[in-house]
Order: C-alpha cells, then sequence, then structure tokens
C-alpha cells in the first residue's frame, strides 16, 4: 500500500520522538525539558537605539507620522522604509506537520518557529511564525492577503495537498512578493540537486533514467514536475491505489489526472512490486517501511534510492544497500546524504529579497538546484549533497534566484 506525501523535512531523532504515550520516554521529556528552558526560541531585536527624547520623537511619534503619510500614497516605497525589506511570513494551518498530519495550529507553531530561527541564523532574514486556527482554504488565501503588506516573502509550510496547490496558486497570482510552499519546491529543488550528482556516480543520463515516485502530494507532485520539465521523460506515481495513469477512475483528482497526463507512458498497472520493476530510480515520499529489499532486487542495477519518508524512511540505508542499491540518500541527518529543504529555502528567499523577485519561476528552481548540486565537486556514492553548515549553500543558491 502506497500512502500520500508527508512533508520532507529534516529529522529529529526517531520515531519515539513523534509518538504520543500515556507517559514521556527519556528523549521526549529531554526535549520538552530544553524547549521550556529557552521558551521562544527567537524574538525581535531593534536596529536603532531609543535613548533619548530625539529618539522617540523620530522613529515613533511624531517622526513616525511623517514615514506613515509618505507610504500612504507611495506604497511601493514601504520595502525601503520598514521591515518588508528583509522579512518573510512563515505560515501554517497545521493540516500536515512533520510526520504528523493534522494536528492544528497550536501543534504547528514549534515547526515554523523553528523555520523563522533557520532564515535567521542561516541567511540573516527576518522570519515569524503565523499559524492560522482555519484551515477553509478560501479564509486561509483572504488572511495572507490580508496580511501581506508587512512582509517581503511568504513561505507557505505544512498545508496539506491537495488544498495546498490552490492556495499557493491564488496567493501569488494576488501578491507581487515572492510566495513558495516550500514543502513542494524546496524539496523538488533539493531532490533534484541530489539526483544531477547521483546520476554521476552511477553513470547514467539523468534525463533517460526511469524513475518511480511513491507518494501523490505536495511534496511528490512538485518533484515530479520539476524532473519532467529537466527533461526526465520515463516517471510513475504511486498512491495508495497503485500506479497513476491516464484512464484510471478511482481515487482520482484533478491533480492526479493532471499527473496521469504527464507520466507513466507505458501506463503501468499493479503496485510498486509492478512499477519498481527495472527501474533506476526509487523517490519515496509516502511512508515508513513501504520499500522492501525484495523491490530493490527487482530495479535495474547501481539504483539510486531517495528514501524521504520522516521520521522513518521507506527502507533504511542499510537493508537498501544490502539489496543492491549503489545510492541512497533519506531525509535524516543519521545518514549520509540528508536530503533537506533547510538546503534551499534560506537561500531562495534570500535571493528572492535581494534582488527584488516577485515571483519564483521554474527556471530558478532548477538554476539553485544545479547551483546546489555544483557545490559538491566530486560526488561518491557517500556524497552527493552538501552539508546544511556549508557556509558556501546559502550564497550559492541565492544567486540563481535573480
Amino acid at each position: 500500500m502506497i500512502f500520500s506525501d508527508p512533508p520532507c523535512h529534516a529529522d529529529k531523532g526517531g520515531f519515539e520522538l513523534y509518538t504520543v504515550p500515556m507517559s514521556q520516554t527519556p528523549a521526549q521529556k529531554k526535549i520538552l525539558d530544553a524547549f521550556k528552558k529557552t521558551g521562544a526560541r527567537i524574538e525581535t531585536k531593534t536596529r536603532v537605539k531609543l535613548k533619548k527624547k530625539e529618539d522617540l520623537s523620530l522613529y515613533y511619534t511624531p517622526g513616525v507620522g511623517v514615514a506613515s503619510l509618505h507610504l500612504s500614497k507611495h506604497p511601493k516605497d514601504t520595502k525601503n522604509l520598514s521591515v518588508k525589506k528583509n522579512s518573510v511570513a512563515v505560515i501554517s494551518d497545521g493540516s500536515a506537520v512533520l510526520g504528523l498530519g493534522n494536528i492544528g495550529p497550536y501543534g504547528a507553531l514549534p515547526v515554523m518557529e523553528g523555520k523563522a530561527l533557520i532564515f535567521k541564523e542561516l541567511a540573516g532574514i527576518d522570519a515569524w511564525p503565523i499559524v492560522l486556527d482555519t484551515q477553509d482554504p478560501e479564509e486561509i488565501i483572504r488572511t495572507i492577503i490580508a496580511i501581506a503588506p508587512a512582509w517581503g516573502g511568504i513561505n507557505l509550510e505544512d498545508i496539506a495537498a491537495p488544498q495546498c496547490f490552490e492556495i499557493e496558486r491564488r496567493v501569488n497570482e494576488a501578491l507581487d512578493i515572492p510566495v513558495m510552499h516550500d514543502d513542494q519546491h524546496g524539496t523538488a529543488i533539493v531532490v533534484l540537486a541530489g539526483l544531477i550528482n547521483a546520476a554521476k556516480v552511477v553513470k547514467k543520463d539523468l534525463k533517460k533514467m526511469r524513475m518511480i515516485i511513491s507518494g501523490a502530494g505536495a511534496a511528490a507532485t512538485a518533484v515530479g514536475k520539476l524532473l519532467i520539465i529537466s527533461g526526465v521523460k520515463d516517471i510513475i506515481f504511486l498512491d495508495r491505489e497503485g500506479t497513476i495513469y491516464a484512464g484510471r477512475k478511482k481515487h482520482m483528482n484533478i491533480y492526479k489526472k493532471e499527473l496521469a497526463s504527464i507520466s507513466n507512458p507505458q501506463k503501468v498497472k499493479g503496485g510498486l512490486a509492478e512499477a519498481i520493476a527495472g527501474g533506476d530510480v526509487f523517490i519515496g515520499l509516502s511512508g515508513k517501511g513501504l520499500l522492501h529489499e525484495d523491490h530493490v532486487r527487482l530495479m535495474a542495477p547501481d539504483a539510486i534510492i531517495f528514501a524521504l519518508a520522516n521520521p522513518e524512511p521507506e527502507i533504511l540505508p542499510p537493508a537498501a544497500k544490502h539489496a543492491g542499491a549503489r545510492v541512497i540518500a533519506t531525509g535524516r541527518s543519521d545518514f549520509p546524504n540528508q536530503i533537506n529543504n533547510v538546503l534551499v529555502f534560506p537561500g531562495v528567499f534570500r535571493g528572492a529579497l535581494d534582488n527584488n523577485v516577485k515571483n519564483i519561476t521554474t527556471k530558478m528552481k532548477i538554476e539553485a538546484a544545479k547551483a546546489l548540486a555544483s557545490l559538491v565537486s566530486k560526488p561518491t556514492a557517500e556524497k552527493i549533497i552538501p552539508d546544511v553548515f556549508d557556509k558556501r549553500v546559502v550564497r550559492t543558491v541565492a544567486r540563481a534566484i535573480r
């Protein structure tokens, strides 16, 4: 059985941390104690000094009135006269959080706050977590558009498919600032970067490889579309029902029908075993344990496995290697080749803010993937993607967003 894909995020240390037993495990208690000790992980910080009356009169009343009146008449100057110049709103409805699913706005808040921390620490961007106590797409769209004047960019996060597609599209159309659903496009960019280098390791043409994507939700859809636009011609998607193909009747929607129209050229029917036979690449954006060693043995020689379900991948790297896979990646930090959105979103928004980009285009995403891949000059089976803390990453990705 193939499941809809969760977002692709960094590993948080093991499955036990995501379960909610009647009593806390030692690992869970340690983490909660750390959160209680720090409280908020981010804070606001002033960029000017407020020490005397002249400062107050300049930066607040009455001086602030001059800026307010100017912006009321010239709103396009907001970026130069306010926080808008270097700010991103990290927005979620809590409908698809990590490996936890629909846990609502309070459950989503720690993740959004963590993302804001990463924006600041890695890219110097002032980001703020915003969680919405609604999962009505129309209300979400109206709310984001209504609060947009204060922000230089919008990072959508942990919003479930299929509503995330319409929300992103309409917000993008309505606003003149960059909007990106990171679960979709951050994942797609880093997966493409990893595959560019994995293809070099196995000495195969990326565009000619046969790929199987386990999942048909937000991340899987974006990954598949970016690969197809990049020239990959043979991709098969799977969902709960099995392979997606043109003419399938069960469990289809407009988004899956679109996938069917651009993938699975041989109209392969069945489940994972039928889809993966002879395949060069498996990309898992689904659920733990779905890929078995027998599946890997059905693949072409020098198979590439990206098992990205979190917190537990579709197959653990030792098992995939034992079955003959050549290059193996996960979303986890405790194995080689961590395919992590953190490699992408700070640089994408840094580049967008610095270059006054209003829309993050497909071309920019492909260029960002190529730039990220280029940071590994001599890829190996154990090293196809740069480290999250490689200081070149943000500026390299940012240069592609212009």
